[in-house]
């Protein structure tokens, strides 16, 4: 549990104070939140347009809300993408992005604004995670990630919690296999595995227990007017790709569809050797040169997204169950892409669009056109605001997105453009996305065109690239 002494308590009501609208807030205007994180989800759903996906609860969330067909993160890391969605703001490239948000906060906390969580807390809610929210599951730093001294996210949370189970501490949690194997060394730990057996003998099975009995409870409070914002962060499909077999189970027979352009670029691009993945024990087999070996890869991965669908289900039916499903927004984020062979890279960290798109569903009741989805660009940026806007809090002044309230109302209605950042930065608008390297190189693709993004088309739209460079520099300079 994260303590908040009186004195620090004020200088964060202060804080808030001065950035927030003066409007006063009714109880029965305030409902619940239900934040959905789902590590390493591409848009790997049959709601998404992929068919030969086992997805249905999630399918059912979009069928009843409103999922963003091109919804993008601000950096294709963990750490980052989780900043921005945790803050409503641009961070860091890296993983560490919250612990150097939380060093800011030791030094001087009333010059760093209060988090998404802290800001509901502020205005009167329960705030509860579970699982991987923040870039370490539990929230907390020390060699094994347990230490209550090293808090990932400091006055944010009434409980911040990881049950590590029989993989010892979040560390081991983090990148574990079946039955409390953790990881050592990346070599010895298999890619992928499939293991008969129940839910919970994968770390994801007791993050979701421990998430309904915190339901449970917080229900209860909201029964009596304390609302609640409780994050349930899965951890698959992150590597390695261990899922029960059962889950494996409807992939055996399955014919994927081909990978779309999966041959490294010729050119100069954020291209990497995935690293991450390779490290694994491959036996000695590698997914561009044995495409057999490839097809089983990501089947592992379609398992490990059926496996969080059913987490996800779990949660959604005991929301059901105890009968606070029509006072709760649930938000369901991806917090980025993940390649599976697109420009031969297996995994994230590039700029392309495999990294940077992932899923975005919103729910709650009363939304117009429920199961419509919208085509319209938007960020993770934009989802503080937008739960401000629909619990009906002040927007605070310190937020960089804008809210899709609007788009919520209307399907149809226009996004804007995507900024994201990390081996350089790039822009995505309707038609096309730039991506600048540190040294000032430009890469710029024409999605109207087949080529998609194999083509650098930088050389032939001098006018294009320096008004796309100015808008980029001006956003992220």
């Amino acid at each position: 549990m994260n303590g908040v002494t009186s004195g620090t308590l004020a200088i964060l009501l202060a804080v808030a104070a001065a950035s927030s609208e003066t409007s006063a807030l009714a109880d029965e205007a305030r409902p619940n939140v239900l934040l959905l994180c789902v590590d390493d989800l591409r848009p790997e759903l049959a709601c998404f347009g992929k068919s030969y996906i086992h997805s249905p609860h999630i399918d059912r969330l979009a069928e009843a809300g409103r999922a963003f067909h091109r919804h993008y993160v601000q950096a294709p890391t963990c750490g980052a993408s989780r900043y921005t969605l945790l803050t409503g703001r641009y961070g860091g490239a890296g993983n560490g992005a919250l612990f150097d948000r939380a060093k800011r906060i030791a030094r001087d906390a009333a010059a760093v604004p209060p988090s998404m969580p802290a800001w509901f807390r502020m205005h009167g809610y329960t705030t509860v995670s579970v699982g991987k929210v923040s870039h370490h599951p539990g929230g907390r730093g020390g060699k094994d990630w347990d230490s209550d001294q090293d808090l990932e996210m400091p006055h944010s949370w009434d409980r911040h919690l990881l049950p590590a189970g029989p993989w010892q501490h979040p560390r081991g949690a983090m990148h574990g296999l079946a039955n409390g194997e953790i990881r050592v060394k990346a070599g010895e730990m298999a890619l992928f595995q499939s293991v008969d057996g129940p839910d919970s003998i994968y770390p994801d099975g007791l993050i979701v227990d421990e998430s309904l009995r915190q339901l449970e409870s917080l229900a209860k409070g909201a029964r009596d007017d304390q609302p609640f914002f409780l994050a349930v962060g899965i951890i698959r499909p992150h590597l390695p790709f261990g899922a029960p077999a059962r889950y494996m189970a409807p992939y055996r027979e399955t014919r994927l569809p081909p990978i779309p352009h999966p041959q490294k670029p010729s050119g100069r691009t954020t291209w990497h050797r995935s690293g991450e993945f390779m490290k694994y024990q491959r036996w000695n087999r590698d997914p561009n040169q044995d495409s057999q070996f490839a097809t089983e890869v990501r089947k592992h991965y379609a398992a490990c997204v059926t496996y969080a669908d059913a987490q996800v289900g779990r949660v959604l039916a005991k929301l059901d169950e105890l009968g606070v499903r029509e006072n709760t927004i649930v938000v369901l984020w991806g917090d980025h892409g993940w390649h599976l062979g697109e420009h031969a890279i297996w995994g994230k960290h590039a700029l392309f669009e495999e990294s940077l798109r992932s899923p975005l569903i919103i729910r709650y009741s009363g939304i117009p056109a429920p199961g419509k989805p919208s085509d319209a660009i938007v960020e993770t940026l934009d989802i503080l605001p937008t739960l401000c806007e629909l619990a009906n809090l002040p927007r605070p002044e310190f937020v960089q997105g804008v809210s899709l309230a609007p788009i919520l109302r209307e399907p149809s209605a226009p996004g804007h453009h995507a900024f994201s950042y990390g081996r350089g930065r790039t822009i995505r608008t309707e038609t096309h996305r730039l991506i600048l390297h540190r040294d000032g190189f430009v890469e710029l693709y024409d999605h109207t065109s087949a080529d998609k993004e194999t083509r650098n088309v930088a050389a032939s739209h001098d006018d294009l690239v320096a008004a796309l460079k100015g808008e980029l520099l001006n956003r992220l300079p």
